[in-house]
C-alpha cells in the first residue's frame, strides 16, 4: 500500500465492509450508518468522538457507533495506518442479543479507543477470515471471531469458570453433541447456528463452552479434524489434489497452509516421508 491510500477490500461476507488505510489525510466531521471497529498498526491520530476528543496510537483498537459524529487527524508528520471493519446494525444487533442471551437494543461501543489484547487478537483473526477467506472456507471462523470480539469489546472480560461440578458436567454433555457433529462430518461447511442447535445453547455459549471443553474454538477443531483426515488419506497413497478436496479444504494451498501451521512441513514432504517407510 502507498503512503496515502484508503482501500476497500472485496470479499463475500454480507453486511460487512473491510477497509485498509494508510494516510496523512485529515478527515472532516462525519458519521456512518454502521458500527465500526479497527486496529491501528502504525502512527497516531486524534479525533472527536461521542465521548469527547481522544487519541489513538499503534496497537490500539478504535471504534465508532452508528451516526456518531467523529473526525480524524494525524499526530506528527508520519501517516497512520489502520484496518477497519464496518458492520450493518442488524448484524451487530443479532450478535449482541446472542451475547446477552435476551432481546435487547442496549448495545454500543462505549470506548472509542481501547488497548485490549483479546480484542485485537479477535479482530485480527476476523479481519483475516473476511479478507482472505470465503464463506466456503471461513464461515465458522468468521462467526465465532465476531462473537468473541464483541464479547471483549462490548461486554467485558470472560466470566470466571463455573464453580459447580454439575454445571460443568451439563455443559460438557451439550458440547459433546456439537463436537460429534464435527467429528461425524468434518468435510461439511458447518455454521455456528448448526453447532448451537446441536448443543442447545446460544451461539456465544457454544463458542465459549466448546473452547473450554476442547481447548479449540469450533473452527480450529474442525480444521484439526480435516488435517487428521488428510493425513489418513496421504498415508493411503491418495494424490494430494484429491486429499485437499476429499478432506474438506478449498484447494491444495488451503491444505498446505493449515498443514504447515500444524506440523511444520508440507503435505508433499509428509507424503514422501510416510511412503518411504
Amino acid at each position: 500500500m502507498s503512503q496515502d491510500q484508503v482501500h476497500i477490500i472485496a470479499h463475500d461476507c454480507a453486511g460487512i465492509e473491510a477497509v485498509m488505510a494508510q494516510t496523512r489525510h485529515s478527515f472532516a466531521k462525519h458519521s456512518h450508518e454502521a458500527f465500526g471497529i479497527g486496529f491501528m498498526y502504525s502512527g497516531a491520530q486524534k479525533s472527536a468522538s461521542g465521548r469527547g476528543m481522544v487519541e489513538a496510537e499503534a496497537g490500539n483498537i478504535i471504534t465508532v457507533n452508528p451516526r456518531e459524529i467523529h473526525d480524524g487527524h494525524p499526530i506528527g508528520n508520519a501517516p497512520r495506518g489502520w484496518n477497519m471493519l464496518y458492520f450493518d446494525p442488524d448484524l451487530i444487533a443479532r450478535a449482541a442479543s446472542d451475547l446477552s442471551e435476551t432481546a435487547t437494543d442496549q448495545y454500543e461501543f462505549t470506548r472509542p479507543v481501547m488497548n485490549s489484547a483479546p480484542v485485537w487478537q479477535c479482530f485480527g483473526a476476523l479481519f483475516d477470515a473476511i479478507t482472505n477467506g470465503s464463506n466456503q472456507t471461513a464461515q465458522l471462523r468468521r462467526e465465532e471471531m465476531l462473537l468473541m470480539m464483541l464479547h471483549h469489546a462490548m461486554i467485558g472480560p470472560d466470566e470466571p469458570p463455573a464453580k459447580s461440578g454439575v454445571r460443568k458436567a451439563v455443559a460438557h454433555a451439550r458440547i459433546k453433541r456439537a463436537k460429534a457433529l464435527l467429528d461425524d462430518s468434518p468435510t461439511h461447511s458447518h455454521s455456528l447456528d448448526d453447532l448451537a442447535s446441536a448443543a442447545g445453547l446460544s451461539r456465544f455459549q457454544t463458542v465459549r463452552d466448546f473452547t473450554r471443553a476442547t481447548g479449540f474454538t469450533p473452527h480450529a477443531y474442525l480444521i484439526q479434524r480435516r488435517i487428521d483426515l488428510a493425513r489418513t488419506m496421504i498415508k493411503s497413497g491418495d494424490p494430494l489434489a484429491a486429499v485437499a478436496s476429499g478432506a474438506g479444504f478449498a484447494d491444495q494451498s488451503h491444505l498446505n497452509r493449515h498443514f504447515v501451521r500444524a506440523f511444520g512441513l508440507t503435505p508433499g514432504r509428509y507424503a514422501r516421508a510416510v511412503r518411504a517407510n
